[in-house]
């Protein structure tokens, strides 16, 4: 194994526990907590993702003992010491209080290519925030989240990334859905990899501990390692910090909804201070597009997390932050701004990146009334979000409207059954629609077959072919469990380009089928993990 260039700047800057047991309790006036994996001697890695290589192991060094102790924390470069961040936060908009990494373990932090990488590993056992869990994770959580971190990486969205999948060779009881049929599954390890896994609720957390030296050390040590670039001090320096932090929260948003990414447990402990997507829990992509859809059976009643609510939510979460900041910055007004400016800038890169969906490079007066009736056609019969704006590439503004809705027809859930007054509607949208691409089209100055070939090449570009449909990640999990590990393969090799054609992996360029519709696992997930 190569020499890992080691460099802890979390620890080294901020306070430890000096209670070094690892026992589930309430810390206090620390950042994090010192603990170690569990042993587990029948480990098994089985995948890697292309990330090993960025982070500098070798193809041999991946196939190594060594790799594999480390990915399922059996062993560590010298000077390691793995342990648990101390976090709080608001869970579907209440305050939790203490909360922590309860099944995440800290391994280090790397540095490769001036690039500072940190390694966690989830599922390797207990720490002093796992409350009454037991530290592990299960196989099927663990496919999803390694999977779909990766594939959203590729889509170019601000996320964590994922280095391995292993199975910890021992059996984990988990009760899926919560209700009472608790039963044994392989349990797995997954290693996580991001510049740095701290959130809202390490800002909460040191807030809410009445310590405003501890929270000055917490946002300076993030200023100066992922914010080198404020060089103001003081307030203007903390205000610029979560001016920023504001801007990036909402660009993952505004990604998330470009691709129909629903998270599903956005609470303020899972929202990444670098904007990054982070803890792959029950979310799920849209399918048919429906604006109230959440796939967290948790979420079902009150639906907080759901698709339409993301951005709201995303604000409110920043302002969970804003108020445990305010102790540094002691101004509500300037803050309250940079809050307000979240909203407008919303409305306009929402605008603007429907327009990109579209095919609109240039602005129109009406683009937002034609975004705003598309997106109500969309809900009235069940419309495949991402087979829809995909097949929209083809329309061409020479096409009539109905040549144009054969075009997009096979995004339609149930087409024999669409209502005569839905299929008028969608008629009457394509006519504005074909208008406003011969609009484009003059306003640009091109000819017709230029044109077409520009707009198909700029919508595919924005709008994948393939997303990590729920049903995929299912039949992936279905066959490892078996010890069938192909599928996996294949879907990861497909999800490393998803706006390219791979004609080899057409058939996942398809309608959820009928039998994933309410099948657990596909339309209806937990937080058990």
């Amino acid at each position: 194994m190569h020499d890992i260039h080691i460099n802890n700047s979390f620890t080294d800057a901020l306070p430890q526990d000096p209670i070094t047991e690892n026992y589930t309790r309430q810390v206090t006036g620390a950042a994090y907590s010192l603990t170690q994996p569990l042993v587990f001697k029948n480990a098994q890695v089985i995948h890697v993702s292309k990330l090993a290589q960025e982070l500098g192991f070798t193809d041999e060094e991946v196939q190594s003992l060594a790799f594999k102790n480390i990915v399922t924390g059996q062993e560590f470069p010298d000077g390691v010491a793995p342990y648990a961040m101390a976090y709080a936060g608001h869970q579907f908009g209440n305050w939790a209080g203490q909360l922590g990494d309860g099944r995440a373990i800290n391994l280090f932090e790397m540095l490769q290519h001036d690039q500072r990488w940190a390694l966690q590993l989830k599922g390797a056992g207990p720490t002093p925030y796992s409350r009454s869990g037991d530290g592990l994770a299960v196989l099927r959580s663990s496919i999803r989240e390694h999977l779909c971190s990766e594939a959203m990486h590729h889509l170019g969205i601000p996320t964590t990334r994922s280095l391995s999948l292993s199975l910890s060779g021992d059996q984990v009881l988990r009760d899926m859905l919560y209700d009472g049929n608790a039963a044994h599954e392989k349990g797995a390890i997954v290693c996580r990899v991001a510049p740095s896994f701290i959130r809202f609720g390490n800002f909460e957390w040191a807030a809410a501990q009445g310590n405003p030296e501890y929270l000055k050390q917490l946002t300076d040590y993030t200023i100066k390692t992922f914010y080198s670039h404020i060089t103001t001090t003081g307030k203007e320096a903390y205000l610029q910090f979560f001016k920023e932090v504001t801007a990036r929260t909402l660009d993952t948003i505004i990604h998330w909804q470009r691709v129909g990414f629903v998270h599903g447990v956005m609470n303020t402990d899972n929202m990444s201070i670098l904007g990054l997507t982070i803890d792959y829990g029950p979310y799920g992509w849209l399918e048919p597009y429906d604006h109230g859809w959440t796939p967290n059976t948790t979420d079902r009643q009150n639906k907080r997390y759901r698709y339409g609510a993301q951005p709201e939510i995303g604000l409110w979460n920043l302002l969970q932050l804003a108020n445990a900041l305010y102790e540094l910055i002691n101004d509500g007004p300037a803050l309250e701004e940079i809050l307000n400016d979240y909203k407008a800038n919303y409305q306009s890169q929402y605008l603007r990146m429907m327009q990109s969906k579209l095919g609109l490079q240039t602005s129109q007066e009406n683009d937002q009334e034609l975004i705003a009736t598309l997106e109500h056609h969309l809900q009235l019969h069940e419309t495949d979000m991402t087979l829809f704006f995909r097949e929209l590439s083809l329309v061409e503004p020479q096409m009539d409207a109905d040549k144009a809705f054969v075009t997009i027809s096979m995004a339609f859930y149930d087409l024999e059954n669409i209502s005569e007054p839905h299929q008028w509607s969608w008629l009457e949208w394509l006519e504005r629609y074909l208008k406003r691409l011969q609009l484009e089209q003059d306003t640009l100055g091109m000819d017709g077959i230029a044109f077409a070939k520009a707009k198909q090449q700029q919508m595919n570009a924005i709008n994948p072919k393939y997303v990590l449909r729920n049903y995929m990640a299912q039949l992936v999990i279905d066959d490892a469990d078996k010890g069938d590990y192909t599928l996996l393969n294949d879907v990861y090799k497909m999800l490393q380009r998803p706006y390219d054609e791979q004609p080899e992996f057409d058939k996942w360029y398809d309608l959820r089928p009928d039998w994933a519709r309410n099948k657990v696992g596909c339309s209806m997930l937990s937080c058990s993990s």
